[in-house]
């Protein structure tokens, strides 16, 4: 139930390199080659119902409010409908510019897809894909510029096939026809740039080998079977350099190819590194220059935030090149064709860049002070005079602007030109601030967290209403990831309903180093929802929350902390909605995807033994499954018919044994969902319901129901009587 990256948006990442179930895990430190680690920059976020155009490049939000009934209400659709557009890319010859945005089919929906335009000639721009159903989320540009690569899977279970689009003829090639086989990019290179490295999962469920794909006739060779490694490096000649591991304890392990190939016809390996259980979620190979000659990598060893080395391969040196006492090293600005890593960026509450290489300093801090916000680096030319930029900020849209600059980082004229922006009518309403506080947890740990309040409800904006309002504490998924600073579309939706927004990064959140993970083995459902309790408790005693009107509410991990914070703590929350969550952490682990096999030594430290019935019980100890008498308060709980990580049963069993107690519960369910709800229909119907459902018990305003759930394939097996509004909606979209 990890929150891994999304394998239908491959950003050329260091880590990337590495087989699927590898990326799952070590993903989270990925260091982002194409320029930074990718974030709401790349995540489609907000809607759209129009063409794609760019014709307005800075967006002015109205006027705060002087309180919240002066505040309109913002639709849904503005929220959690697609995107305008989203994810600028420049391709590497500089001559395109792609990006996603809606195509309207003729069943009405609007679904995205890869759209591509002459550099220089927005207004040309034309869709060169076809998806019809679930939407494009991710896509990248071969090296060749001649394609684009993109992901999809069918109805959320995570086989992703990977996909060939051919700019010039608009054909798409399926690179990986198998059915039931999760594929991802192993590897690129521009010395190969109409060829990449793929990893599949079609001889051994359990293990991605290594295929080298040509992208225009689809032809696939065997490079590199997996001995039973969780994944692998390569290089720029798309050679397999180095194997992963991890250990029956959990640690991690390098290996490099030893000798001749044995009996399988493929080399044997050397242990070459060895991290322990305490370093193996801190640590991480980043990858090679394209000349071979340095390998980069995160290390944690000896100290406790993860620090950036770099290895000659030609004599051993290793040097430490970056570091922060506060957080791990995260992303990174990779030269394109060099591969060398010019900046790295930490973020404890904000991100912070520092400069490897002087001639990018200029550039940094040029865009640095460009625009006010956070600046990402989506894509650069191979000559390196153009980049794609967006721009970040916490009360407005993504912005895309296309950065020209000196070759080599020379002297010359610098210069920026906006491109679009992923939302066109948010300047529409009053957007509100995000504020980051640094909350101390009761045995001394810092957790860094983010506030968004009503609007109209701060107006001296110190982050402390006039009078405390009803909160919602929205936990994160993983829960090995972490929240951040950003626009946020669920905090503008919540907070414009009447509610204070807070997310915590509890113990075992990626970035803030070794320490603060390791604090969290073993305590799913002990200290790392003490943090969340010590979280509501500081807002509280802050005036920002009212005691009575809290909600708990969260996706996946964050599911799980839900049912944990209704079984565990029953009265400490007003009501909680369950997205995707585990309810018993017996059956969450014997039912992961196969393809997690070389993970799982890992989940048997860091979560509990599921082989022992001594590990059984312990598990059900921290279950809310076996707390379900416990609940008193409103649940809401959302699943995905086809999740593979946290699959339906743990849905289905609570719902089962809250009805044998003849408690209430309202159970939404998608049947052509998986781990998450990618279609915005089915987003939009279920914020529906949970704006309902919060209105009902912690007393805020809500958009109804409306025609919300047109388009949908929500069903509600049991309590649709629980919510207003979800009976009617139900029989109107039936109608």
């Amino acid at each position: 139930m990890h929150c891994r990256p999304n394998p239908s948006s491959p950003l050329k990442t260091r880590l990337g390199m590495l087989a699927a179930e590898l990326s799952m895990f070590l993903a989270l430190l990925a260091l982002a080659a194409s320029g930074c680690a990718t974030s709401v920059a790349d995540a489609p976020q907000l809607s759209a119902k129009k063409a794609p155009a760019a014709d307005k490049p800075h967006i002015v939000n109205k006027p705060m409010p002087a309180s919240l009934e002066d505040a309109p209400l913002i639709p849904r659709e503005v929220l959690f409908g697609n995107p305008t557009r989203a994810q600028a890319r420049i391709s590497p010859d500089g001559k395109w510019l792609s990006f996603l945005a809606p195509v309207k089919q003729p069943s009405g929906a609007e679904v995205m897809n890869v759209w591509v335009a002459p550099i220089d000639k927005f207004e040309e721009a034309v869709a060169v894909t076809e998806d019809k159903l679930r939407g494009i989320r991710g896509h990248s540009w071969s090296n060749d510029a001649k394609s684009i690569l993109y992901s999809q899977d069918k109805g959320g279970d995570e086989n992703w096939h990977l996909y060939a689009t051919d700019v010039a003829t608009k054909k798409t090639r399926d690179l990986t026809p198998i059915e039931g086989v999760n594929a991802q990019i192993a590897g690129d290179s521009q010395q190969f740039p109409g060829e990449i490295l793929v990893g599949l999962n079609d001889r051994n469920p359990q293990l991605h080998d290594i295929y080298r794909v040509n992208l225009a006739t689809g032809e696939r060779k065997l490079v590199q079977e997996n001995p039973g490694v969780a994944g692998f490096i390569t290089d720029d000649k798309l050679n397999v350099r180095m194997a992963l591991n991890f250990t029956e304890t959990g640690g991690q392990v390098w290996m490099l190819p030893k000798g001749e190939a044995g009996e399988t016809g493929f080399p044997d390996w050397d242990v070459i590194e060895t991290f322990g259980p305490e370093d193996a979620m801190t640590s991480g190979p980043a990858g090679y220059t394209a000349d071979g000659k340095t390998f980069y990598f995160q290390d944690s060893r000896n100290r406790d935030t993860a620090g950036l080395f770099a290895t000659s391969t030609e004599t051993g040196e290793t040097k430490l090149i970056a570091e922060d006492k506060r957080a791990d090293a995260g992303g990174a600005l990779v030269h394109p064709v060099t591969q060398k890593i010019q900046a790295v960026s930490f973020t404890y509450a904000r991100r912070e860049w520092r400069v490897l290489d002087p001639t990018v300093q200029a550039d940094l801090d040029y865009l640095g002070k460009f625009q006010d916000g956070e600046f990402e680096v989506t894509s650069r030319t191979t000559d390196d005079t153009t980049w794609s930029v967006a721009y970040i900020l916490d009360d407005g849209p993504v912005k895309y602007y296309r950065y020209t600059r000196p070759a080599k980082g020379g002297p010359g004229e610098r210069s920026m030109t906006y491109l679009f922006s992923s939302r066109d009518d948010l300047d529409q309403y009053p957007l509100v601030k995000m504020h980051d506080r640094v909350i101390e947890s009761r045995d001394g740990m810092n957790l860094v967290c983010y506030l968004t309040l009503p609007p109209g409800s701060d107006p001296d904006g110190d982050g402390v209403p006039n009078a405390p309002v009803p909160m919602v504490l929205d936990v994160h998924g993983g829960p090995w990831a972490r929240d951040g600073w950003g626009f946020n579309g669920e905090h503008q939706w919540l907070a414009n309903r009447g509610y204070a927004v807070l997310n915590v990064n509890y113990r075992g959140s990626t970035g803030f180093g070794k320490e603060f993970i390791n604090a969290a083995n073993g305590q799913w459902s002990g200290q790392m929802h003490d943090d969340l309790l010590d979280a509501v408790d500081w807002a509280v005693k802050q005036g920002i929350a009212q005691r009575d009107k809290v909600c708990i509410m969260g996706g996946s991990y964050g599911g799980y902390a839900t049912l944990v914070g209704l079984t565990y703590t029953p009265q400490e929350f007003a009501c909680g909605v369950d997205i995707v969550g585990p309810s018993s952490l017996v059956t969450l682990l014997q039912n992961a995807p196969p393809y997690w096999a070389p993970f799982m030594p890992v989940m048997k430290l860091r979560v509990g033994d599921w082989t022992t019935d001594l590990g059984k019980e312990e598990l059900l100890k921290r279950s809310p499954l076996t707390r379900v008498d416990k609940i008193e308060r409103p649940l809401l709980i959302g699943q995905g018919a086809n999740d593979p990580r946290v699959t339906q049963v743990e849905a289905d069993q609570i719902v089962e044994a809250m009805q044998a107690k003849n408690i209430p519960v309202t159970y939404v369910l998608y049947p052509d969902e998986g781990h998450g709800f990618a279609r915005p229909e089915n987003r939009m119907s279920f914020n529906a319901v949970t704006e309902a459902f919060l209105a009902e018990h912690l007393g805020g305003r809500y958009e109804p129901i409306g025609e919300d759930f047109e388009g949908a394939s929500i069903t509600v097996p049991t309590g649709a009587n629980e919510v207003p509004g979800l009976e009617a909606g139900l029989k109107a979209a039936g109608d």
